[in-house]
C-alpha cells in the first residue's frame, strides 16, 4: 500500500525579530492540475482491477465467466471508498492550509491472487510546509477520516458476514485481529469459541483492509502520515522514534511476520529522516496535540503483529 505526502523544504530560517504575522507570509496557492486525464486514468484502471480482484475472491473466473465480474463491485467500492477518504482528507486539510497539492494518484495493480487490485493511492504537496501545526493536520486527515469511514463500513461488513467451525488441518489465510476489528467483531458476534471462524464478506474484508492501510500509514516512520505526526509532536526526538520503530518492525518480521522485515527495508530505502516545516520554531497548541495522541491511539487499535496467517 502506498499513501505519501512528501514536499520538498524551503530553506530553514531563523524566526523574525519583528516584522508581519505569519499570515501574511503567502497567499493561497494555485493548485496546478495538469494531469486530471492521468488521475482519471488511474481511477478507472484501479476500480476494474479491484473489481476484478473482489470477483477472483468469490470464486468467479473473469475469462471463462466475465458476465459473473459484478460480483466484485461491494469490494471495489467499499476499498476505494475507504482510499478515496483518506487521500481526501490529506488534499482537502492541505488546501485548507493553503498548499499546492495535487488530487490522489490512486495505483493499480494486477488482480492476480493474494492481490486486492491496488497498491494503494497518494497526493504529492509541491509546496513547504509552513508550520508544524499544518504538519500535524495533513498527518492526522487521512487516517482520520480514513477510519471513519472503515469503522462503520466493517461494521455493515460483518453483518453480511457469518460464522463457520472450521475442520483441524485445513489451509486456510487467517486474518490478523487489531483491536478495533476485534471490539467491531464482538459488537455483531458476541463471544466466539476459538474453533469458530468469521467467514469475511467483501465489504467487511475491504474495511479490515482499511484498517491495515491505516496502521501502515501512521508507523512514525520519515514521511509517512505517522512520521508526520511524530516529528509534529516530537521534533527534538523524531529521528529515535524513526530508528526504533524500525527496529520494533525487524523484531516483528523475525517473530511474528515475514512481511515486516520488507516493511523495514523499505523504510529504510525511502528514509527515516524527516525535513523540517519551513517556520518550525511555531509551537503545537493544545488542541493539536490532543488530535495528535488521538492519531497514535488509531495507530495502536489498528496495527495487528501479525496480520496474516495460516489457519
Amino acid at each position: 500500500m502506498s499513501d505519501e505526502t512528501i514536499w520538498q523544504p524551503g530553506p530553514a530560517s531563523e524566526p523574525p525579530a519583528a516584522g508581519p504575522g505569519l499570515g501574511s507570509q503567502s497567499g493561497p496557492q494555485p493548485v496546478r492540475e495538469r494531469r486530471l486525464g492521468l488521475h482519471l486514468l488511474l481511477l478507472v484502471a484501479t476500480v476494474a482491477t479491484t473489481i476484478t480482484a473482489g470477483a477472483i475472491q468469490q470464486g468467479v473466473d473473469p475469462f471463462a465467466t466475465p458476465g459473473l465480474l459484478y460480483r466484485g463491485i461491494p469490494f471495489s467500492f467499499t476499498l476505494l471508498l475507504i482510499l478515496g477518504a483518506h487521500e481526501m482528507g490529506h488534499y482537502l486539510v492541505s488546501r485548507r492550509h493553503r498548499l499546492d497539492v495535487t488530487l490522489p494518484f490512486f495505483i493499480p495493480a494486477p488482480p492476480i491472487p493474494f492481490i486486492i487490485g491496488t497498491f494503494g493511492a497518494f497526493i504529492k504537496i509541491r509546496s513547504p510546509i509552513q508550520d508544524k501545526q499544518a504538519l500535524l493536520d495533513v498527518g492526522c486527515a487521512g487516517p482520520l477520516v480514513g477510519v471513519a469511514v472503515a469503522i462503520p463500513v466493517t461494521l455493515a461488513g460483518l453483518l453480511l458476514s457469518h460464522t463457520t467451525v472450521m475442520a483441524s488441518g485445513q489451509d486456510l489465510v487467517v486474518l490478523g485481529e487489531p483491536l478495533l476489528y476485534q471490539f467491531l467483531s464482538w459488537l455483531v458476534f458476541g463471544s466466539l469459541s476459538p474453533e469458530t471462524n468469521v467467514v469475511l464478506h467483501p465489504v467487511a474484508f475491504a474495511g479490515w483492509i482499511g484498517m491495515l492501510v491505516t496502521a501502515l500509514n501512521l508507523i512514525p516512520v520519515g514521511q509517512l502520515d505517522g512520521g508526520h505526526v511524530s516529528y509534529a509532536l516530537f521534533p527534538k526526538y523524531h529521528r529515535y522514534v524513526s530508528l526504533g520503530c524500525l527496529g520494533l518492525l525487524l523484531v516483528c518480521g523475525l517473530v511474528f511476520w515475514y512481511g515486516w522485515l520488507m516493511w523495514a527495508v523499505l523504510l529504510a530505502f525511502l528514509g527515516w529522516r524527516h525535513p523540517p516545516p519551513f517556520h518550525y520554531w511555531v509551537p503545537l497548541d493544545g488542541r493539536r496535540k490532543l488530535l495528535g495522541f488521538v492519531t497514535i491511539l488509531v495507530f495502536i487499535l489498528t496495527f495487528s503483529p501479525r496480520p496474516f496467517s495460516l489457519g
